[in-house]
């Protein structure tokens, strides 16, 4: 806005001194040409200097002297000038730059003032040496001193509605920062919970169910997975082929082999983080192929959709199931394929029933292809960050284009009444013998007034007015230019008498602000035209007079349709790139932020894994465990339930300790062992942390448990107690020696308790609580 308003106090200096330097050689006597002339030489070298320091500054001392040299020579030029017209084009000159001033020097308001003080004066000067009896007029110097101070009060009105839009902005976008941060977090979760899923969890499941069977893939496989888990999801970018992508599809290894017949249209050039998830949910399918479809050959299918769509179809003719019977816990559907896909903005669909095959079907659109690709310019790589999208850039602007409006319209508000009970209610009070008849002046006069009430009422309860009413007070503004032009006498309009000319338009310009500046500049023509046709009924003007009611029209007319461009600029303009500008700082704030939080969520994640799975991958991986130790098997399963847990830590249902309990008990079923669930009390909230104290011990004795097993949850008042006893429960010595904390809680109201007796163990965590949870035994 600073920039803005500089570039038209330049402007609109230098156009109106020149329009009025040229219009003053007009009605210049022959002798007076010369120096006229002279005036306007110097006038259109500063206004050169000063318009090209707007694209090459300068110094900000040698801009100020300048300008004050300039002004001081137009004030100082009457008595060279002379004639009443040479006064009243310095007048409007003068009178056009201190106010200008106040915008070029907007940010350096002392320089603006003493710039002003020093026009003013000089124009006074000027003023007493050109009259014949030097005498002092101080209602010019008055008008000037007003027209500076609704300046300055207009830049302050009108920066102090920008400034309060660019801090509810801030609001807004700190805001929509910490809600894009969180999306990121949990997009960034969920992918690798499923990255989780596909390898390392499928493998330790794998190896906790072994026999015999041939196990030489397995060492391959445990270091893709320590790879896979060691990547921070999130942080694909750029574009891939995923033609190429689905041709390295892993087909399994040996009798699990599936055999896949592709019929691929390629390319297909996508973004890297539909293409990764459309493949690793395919990746997935083969292997459910493998294990539940009862066959060995499946069909892969890719092709494009109209122009910015793929779809990915895998088939097979297996045994087929329900899609609508399979648990929610069951993740390989819910969140390896379908999670995906919801993830990256497209979607999955599984088609199967019993006996006649399974088809999944990925499809994705690039619906923001050509959004990206104007804003893409500006991303750096390597940071998920949400794209900026029209409709939020869109509320942006609008945001900052409804402040600067509302204080543009206050300003032309303020102005209006200002002048009008200033300036126009002393030249109507002075001039009363003038008017014929002088009702008529009055009747404009008041009319003026209900006009800015009435708008200023809307305005200030910060309605916007209606258009109804809009058109009946600019109706009664021009009736009201109309009335005073026509009982003004000959040789009047402009002059001191005339006190409607220089005020209407502002009326006019806060009833017409939020519209299109051509619409306020063919009011103003309407205007200028009523008054024009008024003189020339008296008479035509001669070339002086007609210079001099220019000078007039310039100096009035003219200011208001500079300040109508104005606000037009600032509201189509400066509105919409401040609006970019703070999309632009929000989506970097918001990527740093991002990525901050995903880097320690990473670490903890990867932290949180180093106890226990990574040690099993690396052996396994490096051949130092061997799949055919049982104890190894045993620790794989217990890795495999606390796996299962932390899958159902962000299922949404009523009590989320039972699932996540219900989820190692189905690992230790599928196992083998006969579990039997028991739950009293009445469930109530449990912090996540506290949850994972209370379950591990389960998983831990589950997942080491032979032929059967009995959980029991007990809801107190004032505790929560999750107890576990195994038969046949294998010796966990080893294990608990290689991470000693899991007999410990971090949190110091749980508390775990562990008893051996021959083959069986029991186990028990409990939680002190509040007694407002409020949950009682039935």
């Amino acid at each position: 806005m600073n920039r803005t308003v500089e570039r038209y106090g330049v402007w609109l200096r230098s156009t109106v001194v020149l329009l009025c330097g040229a219009l003053g050689l007009v009605q210049a006597d022959a002798s007076d040409v010369p120096g006229a002339a002279a005036l306007l030489a110097l006038a259109v070298l500063a206004s050169g200097v000063r318009l090209g320091a707007l694209r090459r500054p300068l110094p900000p001392t040698l801009l100020w002297a300048l300008d004050a040299a300039v002004v001081t020579l137009m004030g100082l030029s009457q008595p060279v000038l002379g004639g009443e017209g040479a006064n009243a084009m310095v007048e409007v000159a003068v009178g056009i730059s201190v106010i200008a001033f106040q915008f070029e020097w907007a940010t350096r308001p002392v320089a603006g003032v003493a710039l002003a003080v020093l026009g003013g004066v000089a124009c006074v000067l000027g003023d007493i040496l050109s009259s014949p009896a030097h005498d002092l007029d101080v209602v010019p110097l008055v008008r000037m001193l007003i027209q500076v101070g609704l300046s300055r009060a207009g830049y302050l009105i009108v920066r102090a509605r920008a400034r309060a839009a660019d801090r509810s902005a801030s609001v807004r976008a700190a805001l929509r920062r910490e809600a894009d941060v969180a999306a990121a977090r949990r997009a960034t979760e969920r992918e690798y919970l499923a990255t989780l899923h596909d390898t390392a969890s499928a493998t330790l499941l794998m190896v906790s169910q072994g026999d015999s069977r041939d196990w030489s893939w397995l060492p391959r496989r445990a270091r893709q997975d320590l790879e896979a888990l060691s990547a921070m999801p999130g942080f694909e970018t750029g574009s891939v082929d995923l033609a190429a992508l689905l041709s390295c599809v892993p087909e399994g290894e040996g009798q699990g082999r599936v055999r896949l017949t592709t019929r691929i249209e390629g390319p297909l050039a996508i973004p890297s983080g539909p293409g990764l998830a459309i493949f690793n949910g395919v990746r997935e399918a083969v292997a459910n192929v493998s294990r539940h479809a009862g066959v060995r050959e499946a069909e892969l299918r890719a092709w494009r959709e109209e122009a910015n769509g793929v779809v990915v179809e895998l088939s097979d003719a297996g045994r087929g199931f329900d899609p609508d019977a399979v648990s929610t816990r069951r993740r390989g559907i819910s969140g390896s394929i379908v999670g995906r896909m919801r993830a990256v903005g497209g979607t999955a669909s599984i088609t199967s029933r019993p006996g006649v095959g399974t088809r999944v079907r990925w499809r994705w659109h690039d619906r923001d292809r050509a959004a990206q690709a104007g804003d893409g310019g500006g991303r750096d790589a390597g940071v998920p960050c949400p794209p900026r999208t029209p409709a939020r850039q869109t509320a942006a602007v609008r945001f900052i284009r409804g402040q600067l409006l509302y204080g543009s319209q206050l300003v032309a508000l303020l102005i209006c009444l200002v002048w009008q009970f200033t300036i126009s209610l002393r030249r109507i009070l002075a001039h009363q013998d003038v008017y014929d008849p002088a009702w008529a002046q009055t009747a404009a006069f008041v009319c003026l007034v209900a006009v800015g009430v009435t708008g200023g009422a809307h305005l200030l309860r910060g309605r916007r007015i209606p258009p109804g009413v809009r058109g009946w007070c600019l109706g009664s503004v021009l009736a009201a230019s109309a009335v005073s032009a026509y009982t003004l006498p000959p040789g009047h309009s402009t002059g001191p008498a005339d006190w409607a000319f220089g005020v209407v338009g502002w009326h006019a310009l806060f009833l017409l602000a939020d519209l299109r500046v051509r619409v306020y500049a063919a009011f103003l023509g309407a205007h200028i035209a009523i008054n024009a046709a008024a003189v020339v009924r008296h008479g035509a003007p001669t070339a002086a007079e007609a210079a001099v009611l220019g000078i007039a029209t310039v100096g009035s007319c003219g200011l208001q349709l500079a300040i109508g461009v104005l606000m037009t600029h600032l509201l189509r303009d400066t509105a919409p790139a401040a609006g970019s500008a703070a999309a632009r700082e929000e989506e970097l704030r918001t990527r740093e932020r991002i990525h901050e939080h995903l880097q320690s969520d990473h670490k903890e994640r990867y932290r949180a894994l180093t106890a226990t799975t990574v040690p099993l991958l690396v052996g396994l991986g490096h051949g130092v465990l061997s799949p055919h130790d049982e104890d190894v098997r045993l620790r794989c399963g217990v890795e495999g339930a606390r796996m299962r847990r932390l899958f159902a830590e962000g299922d949404a249902v009523a009590d989320p300790l039972l699932n996540e309990l219900r989820a190692c008990v189905e690992v230790a079923e599928h196992q083998g062992v006969t579990v039997n669930l028991a739950v009293r009390g009445r469930p109530g909230e449990v912090p996540v942390a506290v949850r994972r104290e209370l379950v591990d011990p389960v998983a831990v004795t589950l997942g080491r448990t032979r032929s059967a097993a009995r959980v029991t949850v007990v809801w107190t008042p004032d505790a929560v107690r999750v107890s576990v006893v195994g038969v046949d429960c294998a010796d966990d010595r080893a294990e608990a020696a290689a991470v000693p904390s899991q007999n410990r809680a971090a949190d110091p109201r749980v508390s775990v308790v562990r008893t051996r007796r021959g083959e069986s163990v029991w186990a028990e965590a409990s939680w002190s609580r509040s007694v407002s949870s409020g949950v009682g035994l039935p």
